[in-house]
């Protein structure tokens, strides 16, 4: 649990360090990618071991038995979320957009409309456009640097064109752990418009000491409308395993979410079963309390420094590792403020305005890197708005 460690991933094919200088003109030599949603830690030791073990036997054939995979999910979800998962309510995709995609390909049509709550991670509307359907942006309310929800505003933009509504929680962009209260909002919100609800909770398990994330399942009254996606990809940082689970509590819409999947001849790659049983057990717990203990170290230094700048407002992290920075209060349009962390400071984020509508004056850093590296990107970015001090 060494998270500290300075792991060099240049030339290893790291979409995150290698294909920055292509996308955003910043060397890897001496820039900071705070960009893609992958951590530069490494997974708890008992998933390296499970690959050892893997190449050791050196056969690498097809997966069978899945038995003790599902296992490890419904004592992972029992033990840290109180939320009792059945065997067959598992479904397994090549990752959370995938599933995302097969959620959308299966309970709407082309020229349906798909509900966000914008700004939000941007995969979602890239899916939802390409399967030829419309997006229909519900933009949270930012209150004091807080996101909530307006759905009152929502019923009104709503035509009776809308078939399923995507929930990101925790939230991604902004950090957000919704209250039951919220989620309750929610489930009356899907019910009231007839939704399908697919609640992407792949950020449950990396919340800030203090927080406490609840799963939609928890809720009553949605469970006959509720897909459940979650995956340990992001907790334990092995994205590169492109493994999700979409998870359909009602019986119907699990036959039909089957058909689908037996329709696309979806089977799961047998690097990332591994690696997932091995995650979900005692030791990937106490790793997952250590990162959280870790992140939120991270979360105070950065969030500190980019307030110390004028103008420059970070909106409080309850979970993820991806801080939501606005940067309105400066003044300067999105090219100048985005030319100075860029170009002058060399360090790379997300643009907000690819999140939908409320992004427009925010950029998206990601956090989950040695304390180092962070402590030396604030104190560029510091400098690179040094005239306003």
């Amino acid at each position: 649990m060494n998270f500290d460690e300075i792991i060099d991933r240049r030339g290893t094919h790291s979409d995150k360090w290698d294909m920055m200088q292509a996308k955003y003109g910043v060397s890897p030599e001496d820039g900071i990618p705070m960009w893609v949603a992958d951590m530069d830690f490494r997974p708890p030791a008992c998933v390296t071991e499970a690959l050892i073990g893997m190449t050791q036997h050196g056969v690498y054939g097809y997966y069978g038995d899945d038995a003790a995979y599902r296992a490890a999910i419904q004592w992972w979800m029992q033990t840290r979320h109180g939320w009792t998962v059945e065997a067959d309510a598992i479904f397994t995709t090549h990752g959370l957009v995938n599933g995302t995609s097969m959620c959308v390909d299966t309970w709407t049509a082309p020229g349906d409309a798909v509900v966000l709550f914008t700004p939000v991670y941007h995969a979602f509307a890239r899916v939802i456009r390409a399967a030829g359907r419309e997006v229909r942006e519900c933009p949270l309310v930012n209150t004091a640097g807080r996101y909530e929800m307006d759905f009152d505003a929502y019923d009104a933009l709503m035509t009776g064109n809308e078939k399923m509504l995507i929930l990101c929680s925790p939230h991604n962009p902004g950090g957000r752990v919704w209250t039951k209260a919220e989620l309750e909002g929610v489930a009356d919100f899907a019910r009231r418009h007839d939704l399908i609800l697919v609640s992407d909770e792949i950020h449950h398990d990396l919340v800030m000491p203090g927080q406490r994330h609840i799963a939609m399942p928890h809720i009553e009254g949605i469970a006959d409308r509720l897909v459940m996606m979650t995956a340990t990809t992001k907790t334990f940082n092995i994205a590169g395993a492109h493994l999700g689970n979409v998870i359909v509590p009602d019986a119907k819409l699990r036959a039909q979410f089957a058909a689908r999947m037996g329709a696309m001849g979806i089977s799961p790659n047998s690097f990332g079963l591994f690696m997932a049983e091995a995650a979900y057990s005692p030791e990937g717990a106490e790793w997952v309390d250590a990162l959280c203990a870790y992140l939120d170290g991270n979360r105070q230094l950065f969030e500190s420094g980019m307030q110390a700048i004028p103008g420059v407002r970070a909106m409080p992290l309850e979970a993820t590792y991806l801080t939501w920075i606005d940067f309105a209060g400066t003044g300067m349009a999105a090219a100048e403020y985005t030319g100075r962390v860029e170009r002058d400071a060399r360090v790379v984020a997300n643009h907000g305005p690819t999140f939908g509508t409320g992004g427009e004056s925010f950029l998206r850093f990601n956090i989950a890197t040695p304390r180092a590296r962070v402590q030396e990107a604030v104190e560029r970015i510091q400098t690179a708005f040094v005239d306003l001090q």
